[in-house]
Formats: structure tokens, sequence, C-alpha cells
């Protein structure tokens, strides 16, 4: 088996990563490879057994990802060593939304998204842009609690608004700057089809780094 050594470079690599992967997930402070080391130096050795038993059942779940497995081929765990207790559950599929979209019914989740990967453009070339792309017209378009666009709002529609960039839009309307380590801005837009009709859709991701 392989056994952890943090002398060894190769696996304080995997350990900076992940950890600091985590960290970013969760706000937490990032460290690097020397501040690592000493903290793994320092982790005094747990009852590995429910660990291990968790970790297993883990990686079986992502064999089952990896094979392209239907929905009821995995499972739920839930596990006390103590009593002892095993059970296992199917879990729940997402709830689907459907709408009409380029004339055809679209489904998505909670797990889906729309990208949009063509660099940092105007509001104006997002918008023909969606138009283009998804035969609708963007009603409002809105990052975190802030509305960038709204169709009936003069402010928004407005010359020098219109011949923004994405980015700079959002920083303006925020009045806050972008962090600098965001490769893309998560937008949230409401949409009309030609007729009219509201076009329900995922959020969107919008890479505005090349």
């Amino acid at each position: 088996p392989i056994e952890f050594d943090k002398d060894d470079d190769s696996h304080m690599e995997v350990i900076v990563a992940v950890s600091n992967l985590r960290a970013r997930s969760y706000k937490i402070p990032e460290e690097d490879m020397h501040k690592s080391r000493f903290i793994a130096g320092k982790i005094i050795p747990a009852i590995a057994t429910t660990t291990a038993l968790v970790t297993g059942l883990v990686c079986f779940e992502f064999l089952k990802v990896f094979q392209d497995k239907p929905l009821d081929h995995f499972k739920n765990g839930f596990v006390n060593l103590a009593l002892p207790l095993f059970t296992f559950a199917e879990p729940i599929e997402p709830k689907a939304t459907k709408t009409m979209l380029k004339g055809e019914e679209y489904k998505w989740t909670a797990w889906d998204r729309l990208e949009v990967d063509l660099g940092d453009i105007t509001l104006k070339e997002f918008l023909a842009y969606f138009e283009k792309e998804y035969e609708s017209e963007v009603t409002m378009l809105s990052y975190g609690v802030t509305i960038l666009y709204a169709m009936y709002s003069q402010k928004s529609r407005s010359k020098e608004r219109m011949a923004m960039k994405i980015s700079e839009l959002v920083q303006t309307v925020t009045k806050k700057p972008i962090d600098p380590k965001l490769k893309y801005l998560i937008l949230e837009v409401c949409a009309m089809d030609a007729d009219g009709e509201d076009v329900e859709l995922p959020y969107l991701r919008y890479h505005y780094k090349q």
C-alpha cells in the first residue's frame, strides 16, 4: 500500500493542490508547500476505520460516474460503525425545468448552465449574440442581486451602458472590483421568445478571460 510521507515532494504537491481547492471553495486562507508540510507533520493520527469505509464507498460512486451508469445504479450510504448500521438508498433525480427554446422543448436541472465563451464583449454584443444563439430576447440580465440590464429601463439601455464590456459594467454597477482570480462571471438571464412568452433558463457562465 502507498503510505503518505510529508517529506516526499510528490505526495505534498497532491496534498497542497487538493487542500487549496477545498480552501478556495470554502473561502479558507490557502497555504503554500512549506506551511502545508508543517501542518501535515503535526497531525495526530485518528482511527481510520470509518474514514477508510467512507472513502471506499465514495470511490465506488466515482467509478459509476466514469462508467456513465444510470441514476438507479448510484447509492447514498448511511453508516454507523458503533451500532453497527449500514443503510443505502437511491438518490433522487434533480428537479427538471421544461421550457421552449428555438422552437423545441429544452429540459434542464440545477446542475446545468449556459456557456458564453467569447471573451469580454460589450453589453450590446452580448444581447445580439444571445438573440442569435438562443432565438430569445434578453429582458433582464443580473449579477448576484445587481441588475445589469433591464429591457424597460432607460438607464440600462443607454448608449454609455450598451458600449461597456460586461466586466466593466459589473464593476460600475456593483461599485466593487472583480476578483482578479476569477476566470468567469455567473450571470442570471430572463428572456422571452418571439411570441412574447417567458423562457426560463439556467444560469449563465460568462468567460470574460481567454
